[in-house]
């Protein structure tokens, strides 16, 4: 997992120069000094889930969106950068779209949107197709604004369809989902719980929104009947 680590130096310790077999021996006695060939091999990390294929196809964001997005942050959150430093939360989307192309020329426009007029454009920051390709936009380091009151810590995920039905009933995308959130997962050590529906997001625990008006603002796609499907599927990816 990134941004995680431990351990340290104790800078009064000295060292002594190490003793052989045969001394430890002489000195507490042959049954506390067993042979070096006995010892058991180190246990070794499971490996956690591979990372799936994805095709980078970055939408642009130029130095004025950036700031239009730490602009957005400051309003929203009062933390004035674009950048995602720590990200507690996966939100799985749908395009209501029937194609890919038409949402990545959304997102390429950074124009106010339709619902809420605020500056930067939306976006998320991966989106998986019908036929299983995994494409991503944004780097996960940048904000992208696809979910009101998680976005300062949230990775977006559209998916191609007009249902939740489309993506649990289409085996290539939802297998292509699995992967990508189960690497994400384990990558930046996301809890299960915290891969959620748009439907969801007033109930994450990470919410928190600023403006008052949008406080209880969210979206029908991914409910939690369709993300207790998804998330049983999501398993556990053993990292």
């Amino acid at each position: 997992m990134l941004l995680a680590g431990c351990g340290g130096d104790d800078e009064s310790t000295t060292t002594q120069a190490p003793r052989t077999v045969t001394e430890t021996v002489k000195t507490t006695g042959p049954d506390l000094a067993p042979p070096a060939t006995d010892r058991p091999p180190p246990e070794s990390k499971p490996a956690g889930p591979r990372k799936p294929k994805i095709v980078e196809e970055p939408i642009p964001f130029p130095q004025k969106r950036k700031q239009e997005m730490a602009a957005y942050a400051q309003r929203h959150y009062g933390a004035g950068s674009y950048a995602l430093k720590k990200p507690r939360v996966i939100v799985e989307h749908v395009t209501v779209t029937n194609d890919y192309q038409s949402v990545f020329n959304t997102f390429a426009t950074d124009s106010p949107d339709v619902e809420l007029h605020e500056l930067p454009g939306v976006c998320s920051h991966f989106v998986v197709d019908k036929d299983g390709t995994i494409y991503q936009l944004v780097p996960v380091s940048i904000m992208c604004r696809h979910t009101v009151g998680l976005n300062y810590t949230a990775i977006g995920i559209e998916h191609v369809g007009q249902t939740d039905a489309d993506i649990l009933g289409n085996k290539r995308q939802l297998r292509s989902s699995l992967a990508l959130n189960r690497w994400l997962r384990c990558r930046y050590g996301i809890a299960a719980d915290d891969v959620i529906g748009h439907n969801e997001s007033l109930s994450s625990p990470y919410h928190r929104e600023r403006v008052a008006r949008l406080r209880t603002q969210t979206h029908g796609d991914m409910t939690r009947a369709s993300m207790q499907v998804y998330r049983r599927k999501l398993g556990d990816p053993g990292c």
